[in-house]
């Protein structure tokens, strides 16, 4: 049995990205999830719905980064309730030449056990720089 423990499913949700895991990934998010990404990035915005942020934001990063160079790492989680605040690393290397190497923190919210929304946040001139080198 799962559990809907919110820093669990938290935990459960980042190592899944870390492993490449695509099914506990989708079983992570409730159907209507929202993700906040912001911003003024071409990833900058309100994301709606599972599928929209699997495939589209987070899959949209999979044309950026160079195959099999993604590394992430849970530092910690503090939890209050429904809401969980998670710190992690992310580091690859990009189709640029590029080294993408930045500290996120995540504001997730989860109930019956589906994250139900998430604010990210990062260091965008660092996003900008070896993500979208050609953004304006």
């Amino acid at each position: 049995m799962t559990s809907t423990d919110p820093r669990t499913v938290v935990i459960r949700y980042v190592e899944a990205v870390r492993d490449g895991d695509a099914d506990v990934i989708h079983d992570s998010f409730a159907e209507d999830a929202t993700w906040h990404y912001p911003g003024d990035l071409p990833i900058s915005k309100v994301w709606r719905g599972r599928d929209v942020i699997i495939n589209d934001f987070l899959g949209g990063m999979g044309p950026i980064l160079v195959p099999g160079t993604l590394e992430v790492e849970l530092v910690s989680t503090i939890a209050e309730g429904d809401r969980v605040v998670a710190e992690w690393t992310s580091k690859a290397k990009t189709v640029h030449g590029g080294t993408y190497d930045t500290r996120c923190l995540g504001i997730y919210t989860v109930h019956d056990g589906k994250i139900t929304s998430v604010v990210e946040y990062a260091d965008t001139r660092h996003v900008a720089a070896t993500l979208f080198p050609d953004f304006d």
